[in-house]
């Protein structure tokens, strides 16, 4: 008797999973299946966090250009290889000289970041040897668009950045300069450009109160201009460094870069991470090394094997399918603690790229990280509905000609409704 009420019990759940399922299905077949979405390419993927069920998918194997949700395998990397402290400088002493190479950690003197730690460490000693030549890659990602160089969102990668890579000009009361060595390189005019596309000169309408970051020229001379000017004393180049006895000096906590990576989607922290990762695997710095070595490692269960070829997302020329943002994330969810890892993404109505969009009834329902290029847009992440559940989606929109607005309105429609109705 107990046999036969228990598999009652087990049909009767079985059945209703069966029909909510089936009911949500229908849901959003009927918001996708409009004339809005007629000529644009759509993908969805929607799971349960718990029983890896599929609830919904759509075009879920083809491939789309992910934008930032790129930087959700950045982050993956980034948890994989790097330690709980970010590597902020390989450093070896010969006799009284202390040759010093970057790892790529883009937090030392950033706008944001602020952290002094290698310059603390540095000042210590009179006689400093800089080696810039570990950088092995190019200063700007492939398929970026040539005429980003001007615009905050679009620094160079370097091997030892410094203040974020870009000039921040703040005119309040005065005129604020950081870092100062460009305050002569400043022309105050109103202009059509930021910079010169081939040299560190800079445009900036002093009659207007605003701040402006604009990405400058990296080169090892200027990395090395810009610690003299920091350390307050000289410092030479070389091109050796005793590699085997190379030790590590850690920094700020890596949470903190993952948290401001993923929250206000910063192309450049996402870019210096896969170089910081590749640290770790050998003293070369190459982002490829850090995408190889996670895809062949820890995603060689990938269905889809993505194109990737940037971390920041940047390129067109990254191809993502929904199935494989689904499965990153949900290796996410079963390794990393729920608390630690919603933390990292935005919170729709509440923070980051997601502060305007999908807000909670009353609680925050939505932890998922924005990707936009124009005419594509894509959202992945998780979903918390109403009876509690935890879902996994990737919603990924791509070559529509509408307002990118429209495209959220309707996606956040279809998220209400996955969040009240299952």
């Amino acid at each position: 008797m107990k046999k036969i009420v228990v598999l009652l019990l087990l049909t009767f759940l079985f059945t209703g999973c069966s029909s909510a399922r089936r009911h949500l299905a229908k849901k959003i077949d009927a918001r996708i299946e409009t004339a809005f979405y007629k000529n644009q390419f759509t993908g969805i993927l929607l799971i349960d966090a718990a029983t890896k069920d599929t609830l919904y998918k759509s075009n879920s194997s083809k491939y789309f250009i992910p934008a930032s949700n790129t930087k959700i395998f950045t982050l993956y990397t980034a948890l994989k290889l790097l330690p709980d402290r970010i590597p902020t400088l390989k450093y070896s002493f010969t006799g009284d000289t202390l040759y010093i190479q970057g790892t790529g950690d883009p937090s030392t003197l950033h706008p944001y970041l602020k952290d002094s730690t290698a310059l603390h460490f540095i000042k210590k000693y009179a006689n400093i040897a800089l080696y810039t030549n570990n950088f092995k890659d190019e200063k700007l990602g492939p398929g970026w668009s040539w005429d980003d160089y001007q615009y905050y969102y679009s620094p160079e990668r370097n091997g030892f950045p410094l203040y974020g890579n870009v000039l921040t000009i703040e005119n309040g009361d005065t005129l604020k300069v950081h870092p100062e060595y460009f305050k002569d390189s400043i022309i105050p005019i109103s202009y059509a450009l930021n910079r010169d596309k081939n040299k560190n000169r800079f445009y900036f309408d002093t009659s207007k109160k605003d701040t402006l970051e604009i990405p400058f020229i990296v080169d090892s001379s200027l990395t090395k201009e810009l610690l003299e000017k920091s350390l307050q004393r000289k410092i030479h180049r070389t091109n050796k460094i005793p590699v085997d006895s190379l030790k590590v000096l850690y920094g700020i906590p890596s949470d903190t870069i993952y948290k401001r990576m993923m929250e206000v989607s910063d192309n450049f922290l996402a870019e210096q991470l896969l170089f910081l990762a590749s640290s770790t695997l050998s003293d070369s710095l190459n982002s490829a090394n850090a995408r190889r070595f996670v895809l062949d490692n820890h995603l060689s269960d990938l269905k889809q094997p993505p194109r990737w070829v940037d971390g920041s997302g940047l390129s067109r020329y990254n191809l993502f399918t929904p199935e494989s943002m689904v499965h990153v994330l949900y290796k996410l969810y079963v390794e990393i603690p729920k608390e630690r890892l919603f933390q990292f993404f935005p919170i729709g109505g509440v923070s980051g790229t997601l502060e305007d969009w999908y807000s909670g009834n009353p609680e925050p329902y939505l932890y998922a990280k924005t990707g936009s290029l124009s005419n594509n847009h894509c959202l992945s992440g998780y979903l918390l509905t109403k009876s509690g559940k935890i879902l996994i989606f990737s919603f990924m929109n791509n070559h529509f000609m509408e307002n990118p607005s429209q495209i959220k309105q309707r996606m956040q429609t279809i998220f209400e409704e996955i969040r009240d109705s299952y």
